[in-house]
């Protein structure tokens, strides 16, 4: 094979297109300079990998769909993860790397240490909105964090959901809480211990465990001796929640059951097998499989025939609530900057998630303080409505 000379017109073009890249660098920049970037810090690996593969195909589709309706005024979306095991020196890195290959505009944080950590570097990077698996209350502080913002409502909300059903339900019961010792287990019970006082509740017992502790006897027998009407649990996944009623039934306990967001996936709770019959808790977002009406569900179920999880829907409505904020920052004309886009987020009034929330939403601050009560049918295999939507 012989190298084909390059012809004497050819070599000006070369040489002419080099100097015009050395005189405008911008020209080489322009292609895909109108995308408008998410970022992602995603965890596709590592302990919570079962939610990181949800949100990631979550945002992933949205993103898909709203291309094909051709983007946003005519800008496509590019949607840019990079896996981080849930580690948060990784997070920042992967943060570090995409930022510095892309003009991101928004981003999706993996965790409230990444979201705590990283908030000084988006209040001085000044383009970036940023949202995430987080539902931490300290993270629901427009002034200390005004460039986030929690797809639901905090974990502080999500126990004033609860403890509003209940009061509703049966005046005056008594609550347990049960929760893990991390900063995720501990982060509502002081408040909450005063939101259940002031609804008439009362508090009878608070039990901190180790975060996936299976020897739970002792605390069991305490727990019996307290005797509540209801047991909160929130800091975990699954571990300890089914030996808690498993041994507590056994022991002649009466008391409902309850968790919160990360421990309400259909999956999660089917895996407590008996024990889980009536369990209840706290869901921002409808299921995959429910009934109402819900043309974005329907859409999303035409798109993956198969159950999809919750933090598949929490990844889907990210996506959606981002690109809304970039489409009103847009249409009043102004550059997507990290302000101008939380101020567009917070001008999202009786919004329409397309019945992923089951009512219209208004984001004020930096939560969507609204969820529903579902409980787990185990002969239908389902999380079936205990509530109707409740807002703070």
């Amino acid at each position: 094979m012989h190298p084909t000379p390059t012809s004497p017109r050819r070599r000006t073009l070369l040489a002419a297109a080099g100097a015009a890249a050395l005189t405008s660098p911008l020209s080489v920049l322009a292609q895909g300079a109108d995308e408008i970037v998410i970022g992602g810090s995603i965890p596709l690996t590592g302990v919570f990998a079962f939610a990181g593969v949800g949100i990631n195909a979550g945002m992933g589709d949205y993103v898909k769909m709203l291309n094909d309706a051709g983007g946003i005024k005519g800008r496509k979306v590019k949607y840019v993860p990079e896996d981080t095991g849930y580690k948060v020196d990784v997070s920042v890195a992967a943060f570090k790397k995409i930022t510095s290959q892309n003009k991101v505009n928004l981003y999706y944080g993996d965790s409230t240490g990444f979201s705590k950590t990283i908030n000084p570097e988006l209040d001085r990077n000044g383009n970036i909105l940023m949202a995430g698996a987080s539902f931490a209350t300290e993270l629901n502080d427009p002034k200390k964090y005004p460039n986030q913002f929690l797809v639901g409502p905090d974990y502080t909300e999500m126990f004033g959901i609860l403890l509003k059903h209940i009061a509703k339900e049966k005046p005056g019961a008594k609550v347990a809480f049960v929760y893990s010792d991390s900063e995720f287990g501990r982060d509502p019970i002081e408040s909450s211990e005063a939101e259940a006082k002031k609804l008439g509740l009362s508090v009878p017992i608070k039990i901190m465990t180790p975060a996936g502790s299976v020897d739970v006897s002792t605390e069991v027998i305490k727990l019996r001796r307290a005797a509540p009407d209801y047991t909160i649990f929130h800091g975990y996944i699954l571990a300890p929640i089914p030996e808690f009623i498993t041994q507590g039934k056994q022991q002649g306990m009466t008391s409902k059951w309850m968790g919160t967001f990360w421990t309400m996936d259909s999956s999660t709770v089917m895996k407590m097998g008996d024990a889980a019959d009536g369990f209840m808790g706290v869901m921002p977002y409808r299921y995959y499989y429910d009934t109402e009406k819900a043309p974005m569900l329907e859409k999303i179920r035409a798109l993956r025939p198969e159950y999809q999880s919750t933090a598949y829907i929490q990844g889907f409505l990210a996506a959606m609530l981002f690109t809304e904020a970039a489409k009103r920052t847009l249409d009043a004309g102004k550059p997507l900057t990290g302000p101008n886009l939380k101020a567009a987020l917070n001008s999202i009034k009786d919004f329409d998630t397309g019945g992923l929330i089951g009512v219209p939403i208004t984001i004020s601050g930096n939560s969507i303080p609204v969820g529903r009560v579902y409980r787990a049918d185990m002969k239908a295999q389902k999380m079936v409505a205990a509530s109707d939507w409740i807002k703070l």
